[in-house]
């Protein structure tokens, strides 16, 4: 019994090792530079495409009335399943976790400012159901697997590990309209805070 519950304790180690891997940000990640792939992005409105969230509906962004804030991220981790190699290496890759984690944390102000949340990748909503239930995220998170909003907005994108990926932008929407492009988005983990203050700077 005791080597039974020596062994337990080692594997909750483990795992807690992974997730403190996964929230933690290295010191000395590659700061991303502004390549300009998002310049053209101010001002458009958005299509009419609709896409698969954790809440098991299609959700179309350009009919939401109000305003919403889109992080759209690359991959976040899962327990026990290893990055793809050179991860850290890639600018602006790392730091999904701790990005969702801090619009989490903030999403009781940026409702009271007016803002919906949404989280966008290119996973499957299977696998975003996970990050959602594990990070317990209020708001939803909605799949492009199929690059379709993607693609028609020309988010700027990189592969590795044979996964197509959007670079980390986050978008301030309005009434179907991109108001505000935060790109790049370094570090991420500050991100709902640069969103907080420009929409406490611009209230409606």
């Amino acid at each position: 019994m005791i080597a039974n519950q020596s062994v337990s304790i080692r594997d909750v180690a483990d795992i807690k090792s992974h997730m403190n891997k996964l929230t933690a940000l290295p010191q000395d990640l590659p700061i991303p530079i502004d390549d300009g792939a998002c310049d053209h992005l101010l001002g458009i409105a958005l299509p009419s495409i609709s896409l698969p969230s954790t809440h098991g509906e299609c959700v179309d962004l350009s009919a939401i009335a109000g305003r919403i804030v889109v992080y759209c991220y690359p991959m976040t981790g899962q327990p026990g399943i290893s990055l793809p190699d050179g991860w850290d290496a890639i600018p602006g890759a790392r730091g999904c976790t701790p990005q969702s984690c801090t619009f989490r944390d903030h999403y009781q102000e940026l409702n009271e400012l007016g803002a919906s949340v949404f989280g966008l990748s290119t996973q499957s909503t299977d696998y975003q159901l996970e990050v959602k239930a594990r990070l317990h995220l209020p708001f939803e998170l909605l799949s492009d697997r199929e690059l379709n909003l993607t693609n028609t907005l020309k988010l700027p994108t990189f592969e590795v590990g044979g996964k197509h990926l959007i670079k980390r932008v986050t978008l301030i929407i309005e009434e179907g309209k991109i108001m505000k492009v935060f790109y790049p988005v370094f570090p991420p983990d500050r991100n709902a805070n640069e969103v907080i203050n420009w929409l406490q700077e611009h209230a409606v």
